[in-house]
């Protein structure tokens, strides 16, 4: 006879779990609560869908903070595992020159999370809309809409802080830890950073990007670009910096980064084009020989005393290192994803929760960390195929 299966949240964990569990042994049910499934997923699409990244599996699980506690699920469901299934169901894919992983030219997010639902619906699992997991019964068991759902087995997928509208609101928090299970505050994470830009500055950049860059902080480095914001900086090369910037705000309420406006240049090729350079005006060094565009170029004369930037030795090491300052966050619901929720000691190594047996947290509810570019979206599907994998070989 089946056992009965209750997965609680319809999002990118809960569809591949779904997905892989044997249907010869479960009797499956999501339930949603809202009247469409996988809307973070959607909008998640909106600004490039990054379905996972073509890094070598070794190089990519280093890209997680807590990575050890990810390590066995992206190693049994690697990226490449990821890309395959996605063309079983029908979506090929392609892997663009940032060597992240789209869905082929045409191929729109809500054909992607159709796809995935009509596999779905294929295996017989149910999707039930419109249902609010709200607590638990004296026996343990969840409460939806006010009704007790007994199950077998129960996988919550309740997703992180971010993005209200989607229903991803983390509202959940306070109700798991009024049970005993330890939880951590959400966080803002891959979001905008707070600078105090100097008025003059930013009414003249506002917008621009600072593209071919590197940024560091706590010796870590990101490549890519940052839009100069009236708010302070956002984009790739500083939203895989989330961990390490957060760690400083944390201790220190400020934090600070360092960027290279010439990653691919040392110091002392800087400071030989500024002394062989024909050019008598420093400006017109920079922006001849080194190519730095007006936004650069203003940031160092802006926060660099006159006697720094004229001397070739200090504004060479500045262009390689350019000290900013970061005061603050953008707000969670600002954020492309968050930190925080189920602590990762009040789980087992395949995801139960030590307080309630046969009862599992996965994906973006668990205090895990990645930067964008298609990571967030595959620590989800490799936690889900794990613990389907888990569920059908220890099932009795």
């Amino acid at each position: 006879m089946k056992k009965t299966i209750s997965i609680i949240g319809g999002g990118a964990s809960s569809f591949l779990l779904a997905a892989f569990l044997d249907i010869e042994k479960f009797d499956i049910t999501i339930y949603e609560k809202n009247k469409t499934a996988g809307r973070k997923f959607l909008v998640a699409g909106k600004g490039g869908f990054n379905l996972t990244h073509s890094e070598t599996i070794e190089q990519l699980i280093k890209r997680y903070t807590a990575n050890n506690f990810l390590e066995n699920s992206l190693h049994q469901f690697t990226n490449t595992d990821f890309r395959n299934w996605l063309e079983q169901i029908g979506i090929p894919t392609y892997i663009g020159s940032s060597k992240r992983v789209y869905p082929i030219a045409g191929i729109k997010p809500i054909e992607v999370l159709n796809a995935m639902l009509k596999h779905l619906e294929e295996k017989g699992v149910r999707i039930n809309y419109n249902q609010t997991f709200s607590d638990w019964d004296d026996n343990k068991n969840p409460i939806i809409n006010s009704k007790t759902i007994q199950a077998e087995y129960t996988v919550f997928c309740l997703g992180g802080g971010s993005w209200k509208i989607t229903g991803s609101d983390g509202t959940w928090l306070d109700t798991f830890s009024e049970k005993g299970i330890k939880t951590k505050a959400f966080q803002a994470s891959n979001c905008g950073y707070q600078i105090d830009w100097e008025s003059n500055f930013i009414q003249k950049h506002e917008g621009i990007p600072l593209k071919n860059i590197a940024i560091s902080c706590n010796n870590v480095v990101q490549k890519g670009e940052a839009v100069i914001t009236t708010f302070g900086l956002e984009g790739n090369a500083i939203y895989g910096l989330s961990p390490q910037i957060r760690k400083q705000l944390n201790v220190n309420s400020k934090a600070t980064i360092f960027i290279d406006f010439k990653p691919s240049l040392t110091v002392e090729n800087i400071l030989l084009k500024i002394k062989v350079s024909s050019y008598k005006n420093t400006t017109q060094i920079l922006k001849k020989e080194l190519k730095l565009t007006a936004a650069q170029i203003d940031l160092l004369k802006t926060n660099l005393s006159k006697e720094s930037y004229l001397n070739p030795k200090s504004l060479s090491e500045n262009i390689k290192r350019f000290p900013l300052e970061i005061i603050n966050t953008a707000t969670i619901d600002e954020a492309i994803s968050t930190v925080g929720g189920i602590d990762l000691n009040s789980i087992s190594e395949n995801f139960e929760l030590k307080k309630m047996p046969n009862q599992y947290c996965i994906g973006e509810m668990l205090d895990w960390d990645a930067p964008t570019g298609g990571y967030l979206l595959q620590a989800c599907a490799s936690i889900g195929v794990y613990l389907a994998n888990h569920l059908n070989n220890h099932s009795n």
